[in-house]
């Protein structure tokens, strides 16, 4: 099987769609030889920031010389970026083997494995065989029915930012949500919490008592700014001072969430320096997050697709541009409760200009124009990403500022009109 057979078998099974349960994931991966019982792992689970998380931890794991893998989803650009060995995507001809090898078994199944399930087996099995010391492990929905807790208890579970996004399936309050993503803790285990809101640490907090896990909830009273700029942010945390290339607060919080992790494994015996911690942090690299892909005239790229994902780039916005006119390129998916995204945005937002990301789920500029155009600001409708972007750019002009924003779907397409692939 080459890489685009390998690719067109994932994609045609992508109509089973998100189905919850571990029993096929389970079979899969006992077939395999259970590849996961010989790695360690830090599982994240959160509704926003696991994915800025898992990159800083696996950076700082690095950093500390540790062979690290890394799983997360969805990708920006290509699809081995996915899954990665101390910051390298599989390659093609990896990638190509493993599914050759997994395909029969999975077909064989009388209820056959989702495409997050084969992708989730296809990477446990490369990472044992490549011998990782250690993977860092990012949740696809939820928690407690992902197909990545099919692993036994982690080094560390985290659990991030609590929204309300795919409320059909993990519930409509975010208590409901929290205990699906905390689904993840396991007896004996430690837990890293994102300091929120005093419901969600409670179904948290009882999780961990029942399964006689000790909670770290990160301490934001701890967290000091000390320097701002668009080149990135240095701040202290428990006295400690750091710097990161991410921006925005949201960042800094997610960073202390990190080094309660990076506290965790110490006392496991993971040997991690504090050189290493401080180098792992500064180093990290987690593209389409309020990232800056032109100096000038500024333009951002930022993946964000719920209410909270919205308040963090409107304030971003007035922070990092306060005196500019702020264009909004804008794609989401039709599932997406974008009528909330919008009503936050367009507090920061002077016009907007519409695309049609890259997926079948997306909502066609059109009609994503009809609804923006409730707000009585400039609306342009493009009909592909790179239009979109000449167009928001020209409408912003030299002064102004340019965010695309509303889907990760369409911020690998916005990030190669400027050449970052």
């Amino acid at each position: 099987m080459t890489y685009q057979e390998a690719l067109q078998y994932i994609d045609g099974v992508s109509w089973l769609g998100s189905r919850p349960g571990l029993e096929r994931v389970t079979a899969l991966l006992e077939k395999l030889g259970d590849p996961q019982n010989a790695l360690k792992f830090v599982h994240i689970a959160g509704t926003n920031g696991k994915g800025s998380c898992a990159a800083m931890t696996a950076s700082v794991l690095r950093a500390a010389g540790y062979r690290t893998g890394l799983f997360t989803s969805p990708y920006l650009f290509r699809f081995n970026e996915r899954m990665q060995i101390n910051g390298e995507a599989i390659a093609d001809e990896t990638l190509a083997a493993l599914v050759t090898e997994i395909r029969p078994i999975a077909d064989a199944m009388a209820d056959h494995p989702t495409e997050f399930e084969l992708m989730t087996a296809v990477a446990l099995l490369w990472y044992r065989r490549e011998k990782c010391d250690i993977v860092v492990l990012e949740v696809g929905l939820g928690g407690r029915l992902d197909a990545t807790n099919a692993i036994a208890a982690p080094e560390a579970a985290v659990i991030m930012n609590i929204g309300l996004d795919h409320t059909a399936i993990l519930g409509d309050t975010v208590e409901k949500i929290a205990a699906e993503k905390a689904g993840i803790v396991k007896p004996g285990c430690e837990v890293a919490l994102y300091q929120q809101s005093a419901g969600v640490e409670a179904v948290v907090r009882e999780k961990c008592e029942s399964a006689g896990a000790r909670l770290h909830v990160a301490d934001f009273s701890q967290l000091a700014p000390e320097f701002d700029s668009l080149e990135g942010q240095v701040f202290t945390y428990r006295g400690v001072p750091y710097a990161i290339p991410l921006l925005g607060e949201h960042q800094l919080k997610n960073a202390a969430v990190v080094l309660e992790v990076v506290e965790i494994l110490r006392q496991k015996g993971w040997a991690l320096p504090q050189d290493a911690v401080e180098h792992g942090l500064y180093a990290v690299s987690w593209p389409a997050r309020f990232e800056l892909v032109r100096a000038e005239p500024p333009f951002v790229v930022d993946g964000g697709h719920n209410p909270q994902c919205a308040e963090t780039v409107a304030a971003n916005l007035r922070r990092y541009f306060p005196d500019r006119r702020h264009v909004l390129l804008c794609g989401v998916l039709a599932d997406k409760d974008y009528a909330s995204l919008f009503a936050i945005l367009n507090t920061a937002a002077d016009a907007y200009v519409c695309v049609t990301p890259d997926s079948a789920r997306a909502l066609p500029a059109e009609k994503l124009a009809e609804h923006l155009a409730r707000y009585g600001k400039p609306v342009t409708v493009c009909a592909d990403i790179p239009a979109g972007v000449e167009a928001a750019s020209a409408a912003a002009g030299e002064d102004g500022a340019v965010c695309a924003v509303g889907s990760l779907y369409m911020a690998g397409a916005v990030r190669a009109c400027f050449g970052l692939y």
